[in-house]
């Protein structure tokens, strides 16, 4: 469950800091780099500050299977 909720999240901070980028103010584009350096971090440590902030806030770390 939490894999799918730090997906989403991540997808929405890169797609709303990239249209402010480009509409608003082009220091958005920082926490897109932000953004991409903790996907980063996660890949080369298994270590990610979400899924640190969702366990503190209670989410289920439960699998969940799609498939059936």
């Amino acid at each position: 469950m939490q894999t799918r909720i730090v997906h989403a999240i991540a997808g929405t901070f890169i797609l709303g800091s990239l249209l402010l980028g480009i509409y608003v103010s082009s220091n958005w584009f920082w926490l897109t780099g932000f953004v991409g350096i903790n996907m980063w971090i996660h890949a080369l440590t298994n270590w990610c500050l979400m899924y640190w902030m969702l366990d503190k806030l209670g989410v289920s770390n439960a699998k969940t299977d799609c498939s059936k």
